[in-house]
């Protein structure tokens, strides 16, 4: 295993030298006029007229993004320096000297990012770094903790594996993709939210409905975008340290070095152990799995004018170990389940602005994994390898004026994957050459309308069709409607998305071929922003229906001992609607509140029912204060869940197994205290230390028929502490 690894590594390494994103840039560099060459780091640079806006590097730099513009006009300023406009027609690449502002007393600022974007097609919300820094935040399952739009669920009560659910649907129906490149599919689905730090992610992109067709024919319930951390603009040092009364620890160092003009690159590095084996709730069971991670991101940027490359390597390494607390790797007594897995990733996007023509470029977005695996659930053993290699070559220009702008290009994904379960086989290769082309209006006023289609050839299931619209509209400055619909296509990996189950003496059984999956999402929202007592805030509310022409179910009603896989046989669709507001009620003190409801159903056998594990009615609510200059900060979150189905079959052997979970509140709260340098924090998570009263069925008899770890919908390991520091240079 080790010395495939290895290879793969030197094959990926050899394959992202030879492959040099779509993107037509502008760049530049802000100085200091009266210290000529100085950097002024901070300063805001903006297209004029528009609220696209970045901010300057450690160096001066910044990059803005040609297509965010309406006049051909940047504005440039920094607190104790005359703002400068400037034309940058024609160019691709700019100097602003700003000259100090010598009539400037006193200036106090105040700044901040709307969550919810006003500018977006698609209904999206950004989760920001200050987000993150509100909770433990140790990897990406952990990073929704604040946000309403996604549920991050544990699967089932053993392994410690993790799914995020977005419209009512599983994570598996959401595209994730990291800087937007399709990332951690397949094989890597049931631990894939472990397998990225909270420390590599500067943001996060929540998109609801069906995206862009740039990015592939998988999206059907919405995307999350993983924005790691820019190599031109990340700290020069970064730590943070963080342990918990679990016994589980944390360390991660993030190194930034601007190597000279052009070059930039950031090292970031990650560790996460657990050894400690506790039972709390007495089932005989660790409550959470024993784990060790090593994880290391080396991100390069190159940046000169016309050309922007960046490209990227991850390796990872990780053993878990879960089961009875008695249980050893190799054991044959106790109930356990263990996975080694050992990943390598890379990822390239290069783009060329033409010099002449700065609205038109030419981009390769290039991207390559190896993942394997060897695990074992009780007496089961399920290995797998998948290979995968995906490619994308974009050319973007106008028609006419950036009023009328298209996009269209090529496509091409591999994908080999090779799963042993039980001593049986099932293996498939994917080759998917595609094409695509989006057109977007827009009237610089008040109407946007994203229009695309693409055709993706499959080696396997023939020609596949995908149209996509989403329309913005906004009918006064702070109020706007979105429209969007679309058509997805997927092929399930249905062990990997429901290994869950394997975690139970259910065998699992393919009643016939399966085909690939096909839905249609339709769905809008209504975004209202407001100011109350000259204090911001914003409602939001949206609905979605989604409808699968065909999807891969998994039965667990039908019989009690079994997982049925089969081709749907009905109907199955998931409707979703969500109310949020957001509002600062005083200075410093921000509060969130949402509903959600959803109606998911599926026919089993011909049988409509509502799907497992899904409350129909959830609320949210999030307090976060911070004192001027962010010195102290206080969040408090709290989340009601109802009732959920729980797919138990009518014909079990014990009629006393409940139909429907518990309704049941979390709360989770952090504190952190500022220093210049220094950040000190400590929180709990599930303070009230709600538990689900038996996760386990069976948990005396683990090798008996009734054994099921699988119906998991509260929390298992009950309250746990944790405290941690940060460390930056910028």
């Amino acid at each position: 295993m080790r010395s495939h690894f290895i290879k793969y590594s030197l094959y990926l390494l050899l394959i992202l030298l030879a492959i040099p994103a779509a993107a037509q840039q502008l760049t530049g560099k802000v100085t200091d006029a009266i210290n000529p060459g100085e950097p002024i780091v901070g300063a805001s640079v903006a297209w004029k007229g528009t609220t696209h806006a970045t901010s300057t590097s450690g160096t001066g730099n910044f990059t803005l993004n040609f297509s965010d513009s309406l006049t051909s006009e940047i504005v440039v300023s920094y607190v104790g320096y005359a703002q400068q406009t400037i034309n940058v027609a024609g160019k691709q690449s700019v100097v602003v000297a700003l000259q100090p502002n010598s009539s400037l007393k006193e200036v106090v600022i105040e700044a901040r990012q709307e969550r919810f974007s006003a500018l977006s097609t698609t209904n999206s919300q950004i989760i920001t770094t200050r987000d993150l820094e509100k909770s433990a935040c140790c990897n990406l399952a952990e990073s929704f903790e604040t946000n309403a739009s996604v549920e991050v669920s544990t699967t089932d009560a053993v392994s410690g594996a993790k799914q995020i659910q977005m419209l009512g649907l599983d994570g598996a129906y959401t595209l994730l993709t990291t800087d937007n490149v399709p990332a951690l599919q397949g094989l890597a689905t049931p631990f894939r939210l472990n397998y990225l730090s909270g420390t590599f992610i500067e943001s996060i992109d929540i998109i609801k409905g069906m995206g862009s067709v740039l990015n592939g024919y998988e999206s059907i319930s919405g995307q999350v975008n993983v924005k790691l951390k820019d190599p031109e603009k990340t700290e020069r040092l970064y730590v943070n340290l963080y342990g918990n009364s679990q016994a589980k620890f944390d360390a991660n160092v993030n190194i930034g070095v601007q190597v000279n003009k052009e070059w930039s690159t950031a090292l970031l590095l990650h560790t996460a152990q657990l050894h400690h084996r506790s039972d709390r709730n007495n089932d005989g069971f660790m409550d959470l799995p024993l784990n060790s991670q090593y994880n290391v991101y080396n991100k390069w940027k190159y940046n000169n004018g016309n050309w922007v490359s960046e490209f990227g390597v991850n390796a990872l390494r990780e053993d878990r170990l879960g089961g009875q607390m008695d249980f050893e790797k190799g054991s044959e007594l106790y109930y356990g389940t263990t996975s080694e897995t050992e990943r390598i990733s890379g990822y390239n996007k290069t783009s060329y602005t033409f010099a002449d023509k700065p609205y038109q470029s030419l981009g390769l977005i290039s991207s390559a994994s190896h993942h394997t695996f060897d695990s074992q659930y009780g007496n089961r053993i399920y290995n797998g390898t998948q290979n995968n290699a995906n490619l994308r070559l974009i050319f973007q220009s106008i028609i006419g004026h950036t009023g009328h702008t298209y996009k269209a290009g090529l496509s091409y994904t591999y994908d080999d994957m090779q799963e042993e379960l039980a001593g049986t086989n099932f293996n498939k290769t994917e080759h998917v050459p595609g094409a695509f082309a989006e057109y977007i209006y827009n009237n610089l006023s008040n109407l946007t309308i994203v229009t695309g289609a693409r055709v993706d050839f499959h080696n396997l299931y023939g020609t596949v069709f995908s149209p996509r619209l989403n329309v913005k509209f906004d009918a006064t400055k702070n109020t706007i409607l979105r429209l969007a619909a679309g058509k997805g296509f997927r092929v399930a990996n249905p062990i990997a998305e429901n290994t869950a189950s394997l975690v139970s003496s259910r065998a699992f059984v393919f009643e016939e071929e399966l085909e690939p999956e096909e839905a249609w999402n339709i769905g809008g929202s209504f975004t209202q922003y407001f100011e109350i007592g000259n204090r911001p805030g914003a409602f939001i509310t949206d609905y979605y229906y989604t409808t699968f022409r065909n999807q891969v179910v998994a039965d667990m009603y039908s019989t009690p001992h079994q997982v049925q896989f089969y081709n749907l046989k009905g109907r199955s669709f998931a409707k979703s609607f969500q109310a949020e507001l957001q509002y600062e009620v005083l200075k410093g003190l921000d509060v969130k509140a949402a509903y959600k409801y959803y109606d998911v159903r599926t026919s089993y056998n011909g049988d409509l029912r509502q799907k497992p594990m899904i409350p129909q009615h959830r609320f949210f609510v999030n307090l976060g204060f911070a004192t001027p200059f962010d010195k102290w900060r206080a969040d408090l979150t709290t989340q009601y869940f109802g009732k959920m189905p729980l797919a138990y079959a009518e014909n079990h052997p014990d009629p006393a197994m409940p139909q429907n979970s518990d309704a049941f509140f979390t709360l989770n709260g952090q504190i952190s205290r500022a220093f210049k340098r220094w950040e000190l924090y400590s929180g709990v998570e599930n303070l009230l230390n709600y538990r689900q009263p038996t996760p386990i069925v069976g948990a005396g008899n683990p090798f008996g028929p009734e054994f099921d770890a699988s119906m998991v919908w509260g929390p298992i390991a009950g309250r746990v502490v944790y405290a941690g520091l940060r460390f930056r240079i910028n």
